[in-house]
C-alpha cells in the first residue's frame, strides 16, 4: 500500500484496486482510520480525536488531490506524494 503523505506522525496510504467508496488509511501508531475522501470523515477504524482533526484537516486542503490519486490507484497508475500538514 503506497504512501502518499507523511505528518506529525501519521501516514497516509491508499490501496490500488481498493473498493469504493473514495477513501484513504490513516495510520497513527497502533491506530488506523479509513477517511472518506468526499465526504471527509472516519467510514472505518478508529483515531484518538486529536488525530481524526489532524486527519480531516489535512483531508479538507488536499480533497482534489486525493481523489486524482484515487483514480490513479483504480488504474493501476502511480500514485502522486501530497503535501504534509505544517
Amino acid at each position: 500500500m503506497p504512501q502518499i503523505s507523511y505528518f506529525l506522525g501519521v501516514i497516509i496510504r491508499m490501496f490500488y484496486r481498493d473498493h469504493n467508496t473514495p477513501h484513504f488509511h490513516a495510520v497513527y501508531a497502533d491506530f488506523e482510520g479509513i477517511i472518506d475522501i468526499e465526504k471527509n470523515e472516519i467510514i472505518g477504524g478508529y483515531l484518538p480525536p486529536r488525530v481524526l482533526g489532524i486527519v480531516t484537516e489535512w483531508t479538507a486542503l488536499h480533497q482534489l488531490e486525493l481523489m486524482d490519486n484515487w483514480v490513479r490507484a483504480r488504474n493501476q497508475e502511480s500514485l502522486n506524494a501530497i503535501e504534509p500538514l505544517v
